[in-house]
């Protein structure tokens, strides 16, 4: 009787690190006929002592100058020089395994040629390179980036909730999250292109207030702003969280040649699972108001509370950071 509030807070429990796309990151980039440079990011998963995994080189390569190894924040970051005899085309690249799971990318950048960018999985954490790149490698390697991004970015996944939760109604949910996809679109094109920019902490405590708003008006009894003019306001908080997508966009990287591209893909994904997650929450809704329309509202106040609970944890945290 309480589904959704079981499920919203399950998702809350699940997301205490918020918005943690940091995939793993390889870059093999050619600097002359013979040489090339290696470099990647290794986010670290585990306490301890990190230990620097260095990628599959070609065959026909050998490290000429490295590996070098530094710390950056919740990563190592890696570099080598290579040396390599003929073509790469062919070569197999990537890991033999990803320690710590999760995903990682990979772009091959030829002095001559295309640049050529993979998703690599823990099921799949090597591929081999192409002689000739597929056009549509750019489209399905950022557009599943950008799925990725919004059903495991816990604090745009909770925003798009709440505000499906507020608003309820079809026509005003479909207009309400058109404009807050149209404004973060805006502000992700306007970062990426360098049109614009702000300090990404700031902007992750904003994200997190945003939230806290709307579990606030979640909470509240009788007429709100939102409700009143709930496209508004998410176009207010969907330019803040446009700056999110792009740290996150940023930590990923962009194939130099192909930005709009990759950028449209990006967005595209985004929008896809974000469609999923507003249809999933309009059905659950539909299904407790036919079902248990007498536990409903208990469940939207839980679902509130577990939420604003969950942003506020967010907030102090990314204030004290």
């Amino acid at each position: 009787m309480r589904f959704l509030a079981a499920l919203v807070l399950l998702l809350c429990a699940a997301a205490v690190s918020a918005d943690e796309l940091r995939p793993g990151y390889i870059e093999l980039r050619q600097r002359d006929t013979a040489h090339w440079s290696l470099g990647w990011k290794q986010p670290l998963t585990t306490p301890g002592e990190p230990q620097l995994v260095v990628p599959l080189i070609p065959a026909n390569c050998r490290i000429a100058d490295g590996p070098h190894k530094r710390v950056a924040p919740l990563a190592l970051v890696g570099s080598a020089n290579l040396t390599c005899v003929g073509p790469l085309a062919g070569s197999r690249l990537g890991y033999r395994e990803i320690l710590g799971g999760g995903d990682v990318l990979l772009r091959i950048a030829p002095l001559a040629g295309k640049v050529q960018s993979f998703r690599l999985t823990p099921e799949a954490p090597s591929t081999v390179m192409a002689a000739k790149p597929s056009a549509l490698q750019i489209w399905r390697t950022y557009g599943v980036l950008g799925v990725t991004h919004i059903l495991a970015g816990w604090d745009h996944l909770l925003f798009v909730i709440a505000l499906v939760l507020l608003v309820r109604r079809g026509w005003a949910v479909a207009k309400a999250v058109t404009a807050f996809t149209f404004a973060h679109s805006l502000t992700l094109a306007g970062v990426t292109l360098g049109m614009v920019g702000l300090p990404q902490q700031p902007v992750e405590a904003l994200i997190a207030l945003s939230i806290v708003f709307l579990a606030a008006e979640l909470l509240r009894d009788g007429p709100s702003v939102t409700l009143r003019y709930p496209w508004a306001i998410a176009f207010a908080f969907g330019l803040v969280h446009g700056f999110g997508f792009a740290g996150a966009l940023k930590e990923i990287g962009l194939p130099e040649g192909e930005v709009p591209a990759a950028l449209l893909a990006f967005n595209l994904g985004v929008e896809a699972g974000q469609l999923a997650v507003v249809v999933t929450v309009l059905a659950v809704l539909a299904l407790m108001q036919r079902l248990a329309r007498p536990a409903f509202a208990p469940a939207m106040r839980i679902a509130a509370y577990g939420i604003g609970i969950t942003a506020s944890y967010w907030l102090i945290d990314r204030l004290v950071a």
